[in-house]
């Protein structure tokens, strides 16, 4: 696989390179909440600048439906960007259309153009091959060169991720590099005790990680939306918590495995019970098998909170990956934080695996070099963990 100081020393002073990144921003109209991937980004783009390359990027934002969407614009993203680099940032109207050509053909030695979010057009994402190949053809005649820099899309088969790659001179970003890194390190000769940490809403989104998960780690607590299910499945009435009824029987099986595998399982022993979903409404703690009819847990309570961060205490390495509650409201916040808390004061190496759990680092005004590694890239890294192949990496690998 070659990379950017493959490309760097080949030299790229008034070349183009086109950049896949990853900038899918929580927006709050025109606010960026969380920046975290805007940053991530820049080293390889400051790299390329400033050894003269004309860089334009293309990323997505958002769910689009195939068309432009003024909501899911990229231009909070390009005037942050541009903030961040210190440099204008030119940003296209379309995705490959006059204004693209317009932006891309403008470029200096150093400058960067970002194009109009990418899944504007309807064929990025689609499964037909040709259509895909279609549009990497326009995306290719931008470049001499493209570089995949977007860790967080890279599970995904679309055509700035996949079939671009294809058509022109291929090298993995920085980014890229440092995440496939540190994720081998959770699945290869990893050091021991080997501690997962789930949470997150539904056990649906982590079926394949964690029946993979099972057969290499030596505990797995589990907090969050997703915990309820566990609880029932253990059959402990849940209230109105969030539950999957469909995925009980899956559950079952992962308890029995655990079970037989040795692998210490651990739930909520406690959960704050509100009457509503809502930052100011009226809760208790009560034990997470006792939870009335009439009430819904929103987040572990302080026993647990205690629980999950003894059994963090002598870990070796750490992933972890979902909320243990509703982290937004203010009130629902504290089982997350203890979390995030215990691996900031861990020997561990310890891993945040994107997504909302990076986003609740930043937003608990956490340090983030507490921790050994914040992925930017949530699904990508259950993925990798799932064992599953990650088409944006394979097809780099020459």
């Amino acid at each position: 696989m070659k990379t950017l100081a493959d490309l760097l020393a080949e030299g790229v002073s008034g070349r183009r390179v086109l950049v896949r990144a990853d900038l899918n921003v929580p927006l709050d109209g025109e606010t960026i909440t969380d920046d975290g991937r805007v940053r991530a980004s820049l080293p390889t783009l400051q790299q390329l600048t400033g050894a003269g390359a004309r860089v334009v990027v293309t990323a997505h934002l958002g769910r689009p439906k195939g068309a432009p969407d003024p909501q899911f614009s990229l231009r909070p993203v390009a005037r942050r960007l541009g903030e961040l680099l210190g440099k204008d940032v030119k940003l296209a109207e379309d995705v490959t259309g006059e204004s693209a050509q317009a932006a891309v053909e403008s470029l200096r030695d150093g400058e960067v153009a970002l194009l109009e979010n990418i899944r504007f057009d309807a064929r990025e994402t689609s499964k037909d091959e040709a259509e895909r190949g279609a549009l990497a053809d326009e995306l290719a005649r931008f470049a001499d060169a493209y570089v995949s820099d977007g860790f967080g899309v890279v599970h995904r088969k679309q055509a700035s991720v996949y079939d671009v790659a294809k058509r022109l001179p291929h090298y993995a970003g920085g980014l890229v590099l440092a995440e496939v890194d540190v994720l081998r390190k959770l699945t290869e000769d990893t050091e021991r005790p080997y501690v997962v940490v789930l949470g997150g809403a539904k056990v649906s989104d982590k079926l394949g990680v964690i029946a993979n998960l099972l057969t290499k780690v030596d505990r797995l607590l589990v907090g969050g939306g997703m915990a309820y299910t566990f609880l029932r499945a253990q059959g402990h009435e849940v209230g109105q918590s969030l539950l999957q009824e469909d995925q009980l029987d899956q559950v079952r099986g992962f308890l029995d495995e655990a079970a037989e595998r040795g692998v210490e399982l651990v739930l909520p022993v406690d959960v704050l019970a509100a009457t509503e979903f809502g930052p100011d409404a009226p809760h208790e703690v009560v034990a997470a098998t006792q939870i009335p009819a009439d009430r819904q847990g929103l987040d572990i309570g302080p026993r647990t909170r205690e629980l999950f961060a003894s059994k963090l205490a002598d870990a070796a390495t750490v992933f972890w990956n979902g909320p243990m509650g509703v982290f937004e409201f203010e009130a629902f916040s504290g089982g997350t934080r203890a979390v995030a808390q215990a691996l900031v004061d861990s020997k561990a190496f310890s891993v945040v695996g994107g997504g909302d759990s990076a986003a609740a680092v930043r937003r608990l005004g956490l340090p983030e070099d507490g921790f050994s590694h914040i992925s930017t890239g949530g699904g990508a890294s259950l993925e990798f963990l799932e064992g599953k192949e990650l088409p944006g990496v394979s097809v780099l690998e020459d």
